[in-house]
């Protein structure tokens, strides 16, 4: 049991959690649990999933910003949805730069699970996005990635950060309806 990885799960779940309920801290949590996943990823040989993880710590900054930021007459930012074509032409560019970095960690690196390791990092960075600019649609990117995590992890021997990707597989949900529901109120 490595102890950074518990650390790093108890400040993962913190940023769920607080992402469910639009929490600002939501980002604090995030940036402390990504700078442990950076050494723990490199461990494992994730090199594409290490990169994603430096990239979460800027999003946590980011996160921060754009929440604070996007605040008017002292209320949150809101919830929205982007179009149908916006997520079609994201899928199609995830899919190209994940393909031609599979690729490269295949033919020039010692990577565990290239292929998928490069999709997963590839959506996560636009799930991530997603979830910085409070778009509803980031918690079914989330749903597929995590699953794949899952595996990815379990299989790397990062049993623990499995669990915790089967953790938010279980709140994925909450987070929908807690999303959808903050949307409809503004709306109201």
């Amino acid at each position: 049991m490595n102890p950074l990885e518990l650390f790093a799960i108890a400040m993962a779940i913190g940023y769920l959690l607080l992402v469910i309920r639009e929490n600002i801290w939501c980002w604090f949590c995030a940036g402390v649990s990504t700078a442990c996943y950076v050494w723990l990823t490199f461990a494992a040989k994730l090199y594409m999933d290490m990169a994603l993880q430096a990239f979460y710590f800027g999003m946590a900054v980011y996160g921060w910003y754009v929440w604070t930021s996007g605040r008017s007459n002292g209320d949150e930012k809101p919830v929205v949805r982007w179009p149908v074509a916006t997520h079609a032409t994201a899928l199609a560019i995830i899919a190209a730069i994940a393909y031609g970095n599979g690729h490269l960690l295949a033919t020039r690196t010692d990577a565990a699970f290239p292929y998928l390791d490069a999709a997963t990092t590839c959506a996560a960075v636009w799930a991530t996005f997603l979830v910085a600019r409070k778009v509803l649609e980031n918690w079914w990117y989330w749903l597929v990635i995590d699953a794949v995590y899952v595996f990815l992890y379990w299989s790397r021997d990062l049993k623990w950060t499995a669990g915790l990707f089967v953790f938010y597989i279980v709140l994925i949900p909450f987070g929908i309806i807690s999303w959808t529901r903050s949307m409809r109120q503004q709306v109201a």
